[in-house]
């Protein structure tokens, strides 16, 4: 059986999967800390949590909608959309890093 894409770009979309769980899970961590500490910024980051997940998952199904119309491959659509999740959540780390730190 012949492989459709090079191994490559497979070992290529499993890093930047891996990658961006790491980089969640810090972020998961950063938001409870400041989810813990209550108050006016903890309602804030709630409230942004919540609206920063139904874009993010718009802005996906978009750039994977316009990738399966323009013949991408899969693995390129997948990469794609991992690639803008892993840029909002290196926002997000670096925004809470600061107002923690």
């Amino acid at each position: 059986m012949r492989l459709p894409l090079s191994p490559a770009s497979y070992v290529a979309l499993w890093f930047d999967v891996a990658m961006l769980a790491v980089e969640a899970q810090q972020v998961m961590a950063l938001r409870m800390m400041r989810l813990c500490l209550g108050g006016a910024a903890a309602d804030a980051e709630a409230r942004r949590a919540v609206s920063e997940k139904s874009m993010a998952a718009t802005s996906a199904g978009l750039a994977a909608a316009t990738g399966l119309a323009t013949g991408r491959s899969g693995t390129a659509i997948a990469r794609q959309a991992v690639r803008g999740y892993r840029k909002r959540v290196g926002a997000n780390r670096r925004r809470l890093l600061k107002t923690t730190g």
